[in-house]
Formats: structure tokens, C-alpha cells, sequence
């Protein structure tokens, strides 16, 4: 080791001196790599930060019981006073704007009605600003504040009046700032706000309606967060819903981590991307370190010799790519703050933060090792005869056993980790896969690219082609640059061409199921005495094809068995929040009952349930379960004993629990109801439903889904950032591979310019070559990209694929185009060299 670290130390002062010239790609792709991870793993951190330093600002108090269909009694509300300092109660729910003109217009919104107490923490931004006591105070009518979307969709001005069910407000000021509005989670309108004293008017809020009523509390200062949720624990028993600053926007703070976690993953698909310049930048340095190698084993140096010397080099020179990288990474998110900030709905807390620039440099440092351990091992195994024969490093035979099996194990702990740090280990785990699969078959394409080309340069059509023949010897000759091109462009353009199949998919799907089989409308809070009415109206409408009704109220599952349900299930999405409960006499069709048998019609015995087929299995019930529903404070006890297919993709209605109707009996609901309507006749039935019934609240189906729309194309936005990264790092690669061949290309243009070939045909065989790479890199990343898509769409969206080829031939233009221009790029100094002092200086 003292002779290796004594050759090593003298060839990086030498390589100092001349500016790193042969490992400008070396650093410049693994900074890009280690930088894109640190970047997404530090925002994603900060978010996290701010979500826990902001957390009562972001709940609205340092705790919250909701209540599902009720407010809190007496005794409960008196028990959360002793609990807090003060205490502030809301209530939020949908309706509907209504704005009385000529025509009369509607816009959905979600209302949260307040007490003078709110907010706790944080202020609310107004515009003209003025205090929320202002705001919502009654003058001839009671204030009121909008967000600005509403505003402007329904052409409204500060001093307008509207209707909330059968109540005027004055609209006083815009809300620009709701300081806990990241905690209520996604909602399907624009937020209105009003006092609670100015809803009692509307006749909104009545038994069985939908709403969710919310107790912020202010704790005495000092207050540890899991005392006090013991001594609320009386109130979990009878429903209400426990949180605190602890986990504010716990929805929010899933969402970022899974996103953020997913962004890594695209980030080490760029890292291996990177991973390919890496051992081509080594395995070039080595080729011009022939002379030094055959110099040392003619010396007496053994393999372990060189191997150490050379090891300890790229060693250093990974730390400076990584250390580089890690600087990038930390930076990037600060000199971007003032975006995030602007762009993110929650506080974020822009810092440099160890944890994840520690896992950028793990990935970095690994990823270097895997990608140069086997051009450094292959060095050890090249004879001097064969060196001082101007043979390169690449012609050498494969490693020793021992060396592969570090590699292969080092592969597997950087799977290893990146399984273990998502969080998303399925995800992770097909990821990996993945890129393993895209890596074998662009190395698999490469090798096929080179056999072609070998094959059809000396095929009889191409003979009297100058520029088409050299191009095709050139790309299957010894040298060629097949291999780098197509792995480092195949790859980084594959992944790339996975997120547009999956964006592009994402977004026709839900245009492509809408027309088909969505309804026109979601109508909810339909009181009971008001049903037949609403159905008189729109069952009797030639326009208007199908009416689904049914009785809906609201259920928490807290027991399984017995058991708590968290227990059992963990954080499985059924048991988070309240889910939708209904209750059904008559089997639906046998079609949907997978498994046990429906209740008779006159059934009055124990209660009994009908769940969902597919999230029992997730769950893990079986029939013969008992699950117990809080439902308005109420346990219900029931035992499973069917299961039924459940479908949420038309958009229709579906229900996780179904009950036998005596298990509700006397149970306070309301109806839902879906209509399925010619588009031309959707305004008049809103008009008529809304007119009759102020308090029923329409949801135009295709506006929800629009919004949903809005909300995957975000992430598909924040993937294609990652995937352009890793393109870019992916270009970095091919310029390196590009400029490495120029050397090569000065001798070949000098030898063809001898031989009587213009500078045209010079330019037309490097030309050709280049798209040659780009195009087969490309229709290899189209194939994997699409193979990608398809399992995404199919295993981790549950739905179907459709292959999109305007994006698959934008991805091949662009792949061709990108290896031109770095081919053209390195074509000039060949074409201006003049072949007498080339030739004269080979020889």
C-alpha cells in the first residue's frame, strides 16, 4: 500500500496540474447525480421542519377533536375546557355560492363557518386588510370571506351579496391566507368563510347533513401532547377524531415524504445514468495510462499494486465529485427559496440539513464504487506484452470471481438502502429492477447496434457510399462509441419516456372514463322529506339517463374483533378519518357478492355488514369479523357477512360498509344521489334541484376530476424536473463520450481526406453516426419507458395502459438530435486538421 499511495499521490499532483482534464465527465456526473438527490432530499426536509416548527399554526391550536355530523355536548365540551385555555369551534362542510343576476350562477365551495376565538395561531390574510371580527360581523347581513378563484369564477366585488342555502351575506374582503388550511386536506371547491352565528340561518346545517365540526385547543404552555390526548381518550370512545401539533397536516406530510421518496428514486436513476460516464471516464483514463502500467509490471508491480494505486485515485476523485455535489445540492434549495416558498402551500424551513445530504453521498459514494470497481479490476488482469502491444483496457478479459461479487454486493446494498429510506419498498424494489432491466437490454442493444453496423458496412448496397459505409465501420468497428452513447442517452431518455407514458395515461384516463361512465352530478345532503321530490324532477327528464340513490351517513372504524382497528390494520387508509356507511335491504346483484350471503329483506336480528372485497383482503378480515363503527357516537358491533365488489373508478356510488337497515335504524342521515345527464341539460336540473332545495349541494363531477387532474399533473411536472436531470446528466455523458473519441476522429478524417474524401463526406459520416446512436437509443428507451409506464399504470394505478406515440417519437427525435449535436460539436477540429501533420505525428 505505501508504494500504491506513494504512484498514486505523484499522478494526482501531475493530474492537479493539467486541471483534471481526463475527469471533467467523472465529476461532473456524479455531482449531478449526488447534487439532484441532496436538492430533493433537503427540500423534502425542510417541508418536514416546517410542518413540526409550524405545527399549531398549520392544526389552527396545539390540539383538535373533530366530530363527525355533531357538535361536542355539553359534558365533552366542558371536558376540552378543562383540558385547554381556550378553545375554538368550527365547522366545515360543502355548499354552494349562490349569486341571484338575470341568470342565476352557482359555484361549489368548501364553508367553514368560525367562533370569534379563531384563529388560535397564525393570522388570516385579507384583502382590503382587516381584522376577521370585521370581516364576519353583522351589519344588514352577515360577512363574509372568499378565496379569490370563487371570486373571480362568479364575478363577484367586495360589497356583493350571494346566498349560502337559504342565507345572504355580504362578501367584505378576498381570503388570500387561511393559516391552518394545509390541515383540512384536499377539498373539492374554493374555501368560504362566515361566522357560525350567520349560518344558523342558512338551514345547512341539519341532522344527517354532511359536515365535520372542529375543536382547536389552546394548551397551558408546557403541556406534554401525549398526557393530553390520554385525557381526551373519553372522547375518542364516543368518535371524535384526536390530533395535535405534532403531526399538523398529517395528509400533507404523507404526501410530501412518498413524493419526495419517489423523487430519490428518479434521482438514483440519474445516478446510475451518471454511473456510465463514470466508467467510461475511468476506463479512458486508464487507456492513457498504458505506458505507466506496462512500465510497473515490467518493474515487478503486482496486480493488487496497480489496482491499489488506481483504486486510491478514483477514491479521491469520488470524494471530490461527491463533496462537489453535496455543496450543489445543499445550495440549490437556498438560492430557490424565495420559489418553494411561493410555490409550496405549507411553511417550509430552507436550511442545510445533514440526514439527507449523508444519504446523497452514501448513494454517490456506492454508485462511483459499483460503476468503477470493474475497468479498475479488469487492469489488474492485462499482461505487459499486451500493453506495450498499444492494446487498450477495454480489450481486456473480465475481472477476477472476487471482484465481481463486490460488485454485485455493493448493488445490492445500494438496493438495500434505497428500499429501506423510501419508504415505499415495493416502489423501490421495481425501480431497481427496472433500471437493472433498462442497463441489460441497452447494453444488450449496443452490443446488437455494433453487429449491425459491422455487417451492413461491408454489405454490397453501401459500396460507392463513402460517408454511409464509415459511418457504419465506425459505429461496429473497435473503439466505437456504441456503448457509451447508448447507455448513457438510452437510459436518462428511457426514463423520461416513462414519465410521459405515465403523465400522458394518467390524464386520458380519467378524460377517456369520463364521458363514458361518469354521472353529470354528486347531489348530497338530500334531506329525506326531500327525495321524492328530487326524484320526481330528474327521473321524469328525457335527457336524463340513470339515477342512483342511496342513504349515506358517516362511520369511524375504531375495533376489528375486538381489537383496536389501528392494531390490526396499521395506517391502511379505511381507518383513517371517517369512511361513507350505508345500509341496503335487498341483495344487490350476485355479481358483486364475492364471498358469504346477504341478510332477507325483513332481516331485524344482529347487526351484519357487507365490506368491500378488495380492502378486507388488504385489511385482513375474514367473514365471521366483528367491526365495530362509531357512527354520531354511537358503537355499532356488527358481524361481516358478505363481501362485496366495490368499484370507484366510474366515479359512481360505492361503499366500504354496507349495513342491514334495522342496524340504523333511527340513525339521522341524509341521501346521496348521482345523475346521469346529457351535457346541454346539466344547468337547468342544478337550476330546478337548487331552487327546490337550497341546501343540497351538487358537485359537477368533470370539475372534480378536473381538479384532480390538476393535482397529478403537479407531480407529473415535479417527475419530469427529476427525469430532465437526469437527461442532462445523461448529455454530460455523451459530450464526455464524444469529446474522448475526437482524437480517434482526427486520424479517421485525415485518413479519409488522404484517400480523396471532401469535407462534406467527413462531416455527412460523423453526422450519420451520431443519429444512428440517438435513434437506437431511443427506440430502446421508448421500449423499457413504455415498460415502465405500464407497470406503473397497471400495478401501482390499478389502471389500464395505452401506448402514446407522440411522446415515444419526440423521445427518438430527441435522442438523435441530442447525439448530433455532440457529435457536430467535436467535428470541427477533425475536419480542420490537415492529414500531413497528423499522419506525420502518428507515425
Amino acid at each position: 500500500m505505501s508504494v500504491a499511495l506513494k504512484i498514486a499521490r505523484r499522478e494526482l499532483r501531475a493530474g492537479f496540474g493539467s486541471g483534471l482534464r481526463g475527469f471533467r465527465v467523472f465529476l461532473a456526473c456524479l455531482a449531478l447525480g449526488v447534487a439532484a438527490i441532496a436538492a430533493v432530499g433537503s427540500v423534502r426536509v425542510s417541508i418536514e421542519e416546517g410542518l413540526a416548527r409550524e405545527g399549531a399554526v398549520i392544526l389552527g391550536g396545539d390540539a383538535e377533536l373533530t366530530f363527525t355530523y355533531r357538535f361536542a355536548d355539553d359534558a365533552e365540551r366542558a371536558l376540552m375546557e378543562d383540558l385547554a385555555d381556550e378553545v375554538s369551534e368550527t365547522v366545515d362542510f360543502r355548499s354552494m355560492v349562490v349569486v341571484d343576476r338575470a341568470e342565476v350562477e352557482r359555484g361549489l365551495t368548501q364553508v367553514r363557518g368560525v367562533d370569534a376565538a379563531w384563529p388560535l395561531y397564525g393570522e388570516v390574510g385579507l384583502d382590503p386588510p382587516m381584522t376577521m371580527a370585521e370581516a364576519l360581523e353583522t351589519r344588514d347581513l352577515p360577512g363574509a370571506v372568499i378565496a379569490p378563484l370563487l371570486v373571480d369564477r362568479l364575478a363577484l366585488s367586495v360589497g356583493d351579496t350571494f346566498r349560502l342555502g337559504t342565507q345572504e351575506f355580504e362578501l367584505r374582503a378576498l381570503l388570500l391566507d387561511e393559516p391552518d388550511g394545509a390541515s383540512s386536506g384536499f377539498g373539492l371547491g374554493p374555501r368560504t368563510i362566515v361566522s357560525l352565528q350567520g349560518l344558523e340561518g342558512s338551514g345547512l346545517i341539519q341532522t344527517g347533513t354532511l359536515y365535520e365540526s372542529q375543536y382547536r385547543l389552546r394548551l397551558p404552555e408546557g403541556t406534554d401532547l401525549a398526557d393530553a390526548e390520554t385525557a381526551a381518550s373519553p372522547l375518542e370512545a364516543t368518535g371524535a377524531r384526536w390530533r395535535d401539533a405534532r403531526n399538523g397536516a398529517p395528509g400533507v406530510a404523507e404526501f410530501i415524504d412518498r413524493i419526495g421518496a419517489f423523487l430519490v428514486l428518479v434521482g438514483l436513476a440519474g445516478l446510475a445514468v451518471g454511473g456510465v460516464g463514470v466508467a467510461a471516464a475511468v476506463r479512458a483514463y486508464l487507456d492513457g495510462k498504458i505506458a505507466t502500467i506496462a512500465t510497473l509490471k515490467t518493474l515487478g508491480a503486482e496486480g493488487r499494486t496497480i489496482f491499489a494505486t488506481y483504486f486510491l485515485q478514483v477514491s479521491v476523485l469520488t470524494a471530490m465529485g461527491v463533496s462537489l455535489g453535496l455543496v450543489l445540492g445543499a445550495f440549490a434549495p437556498l438560492a430557490f427559496a424565495p420559489v418553494i416558498e411561493a410555490i409550496l402551500p405549507v411553511p417550509v424551513a430552507i436550511s442545510v440539513y445533514p440526514a439527507p445530504l449523508l444519504e446523497a453521498a452514501w448513494y454517490g459514494t456506492l454508485t462511483a464504487m459499483i460503476f468503477t470497481l470493474w475497468p479498475l479490476a479488469r487492469t489488474a488482469q492485462v499482461r505487459a506484452a499486451a500493453l506495450f502491444r498499444d492494446a487498450s483496457i477495454g480489450a481486456a478479459a473480465w475481472p477476477e470471481w472476487r471482484y465481481v461479487l463486490v460488485i454485485v454486493a455493493l448493488a445490492v446494498i445500494l438496493v438495500g438502502s434505497a428500499v429501506w429510506a423510501s419508504g415505499i419498498p415495493r416502489l423501490a424494489l421495481g425501480t431497481a429492477a427496472g433500471l437493472l432491466f433498462a442497463l441489460a437490454l441497452l447494453a444488450l442493444a449496443a452490443w446488437g447496434i455494433r453487429a449491425l453496423c459491422r455487417r451492413l458496412a461491408r454489405a454490397r448496397f453501401v459500396r460507392g457510399h463513402t460517408a454511409v459505409r464509415t459511418a457504419l465501420g465506425a459505429v461496429g468497428g473497435p473503439g466505437s462509441e456504441a456503448g457509451s452513447v447508448v447507455l448513457s442517452l438510452g437510459l436518462g431518455l428511457a426514463v423520461l419516456a416513462a414519465v410521459g407514458q405515465i403523465d400522458t395515461n394518467l390524464r386520458s384516463a380519467i378524460q377517456r372514463d369520463l364521458p363514458d361512465v361518469a354521472p353529470s352530478y354528486f347531489f348530497v345532503d338530500i334531506q329525506p322529506d326531500q327525495l321524492q321530490p328530487f326524484l320526481d324532477r330528474v327521473e321524469n327528464d328525457p335527457q336524463v339517463s340513470r339515477v342512483d340513490t342511496a342513504p349515506m351517513l358517516r362511520g369511524v372504524i375504531t375495533q376489528i374483533s375486538g381489537v383496536s382497528a389501528q392494531e390490526v390494520a396499521g395506517d391502511h387508509w379505511v381507518l383513517q378519518g371517517d369512511r361513507g356507511v350505508t345500509y341496503m335491504a335487498g341483495p344487490p346483484p350476485d355479481s358483486e357478492i364475492t364471498a358469504g350471503q346477504w341478510w332477507p329483506d325483513d332481516y331485524t336480528g344482529p347487526p351484519l355488514i357487507a365490506f368491500a372485497a378488495e380492502e378486507a383482503e388488504e385489511i385482513g378480515l375474514d367473514l365471521g369479523d366483528e367491526i365495530t363503527v362509531n357512527v354520531l357516537g354511537r358503537d355499532i358491533t356488527a358481524t361481516i357477512a358478505a363481501f362485496r365488489e366495490v368499484s370507484f373508478e366510474n366515479a359512481g356510488i360505492g361503499f366500504i360498509v354496507t349495513m342491514n337497515e334495522a342496524a340504523l335504524a333511527g340513525a339521522p342521515h341524509t341521501h346521496i344521489a348521482t345523475v346521469y345527464a346529457e351535457e346541454e341539460a346539466e344547468a337547468q336540473i342544478l337550476r330546478d334541484v337548487a331552487g327546490a332545495a337550497p341546501n343540497v349541494t351538487a358537485i359537477l363531477v368533470r370539475d372534480a376530476l378536473d381538479r384532480v387532474a390538476e393535482a397529478l399533473r403537479g407531480i407529473a411536472r415535479a417527475t419530469s424536473y427529476a427525469a430532465l436531470a437526469t437527461l442532462l446528466t445523461g448529455f454530460v455523458v455523451l459530450i464526455g463520450a464524444a469529446a474522448a473519441g475526437e482524437r480517434g476522429r482526427v486520424f479517421e478524417a485525415a485518413v479519409l481526406k488522404t484517400l480523396g474524401a471532401s469535407r462534406g463526406t467527413v462531416l455527412a459520416s460523423f453526422a450519420l453516426r451520431a443519429s444512428l446512436l440517438g435513434a437506437a437509443a431511443g427506440l430502446v428507451a421508448i421500449f423499457t419507458g413504455a415498460l415502465g409506464g405500464w407497470a406503473v399504470m397497471t400495478f401501482v394505478m390499478d389502471t389500464d395502459y395505452v401506448f402514446e406515440p407522440i411522446s415515444a417519437l419526440a423521445i427518438i427525435l430527441g435522442g438523435a438530435s441530442a447525439t448530433l449535436l455532440a457529435g457536430l460539436a467535436f467535428a470541427w477540429r477533425p475536419l480542420a486538421s490537415r492529414p500531413a501533420q497528423v499522419l506525420r505525428a502518428r507515425g
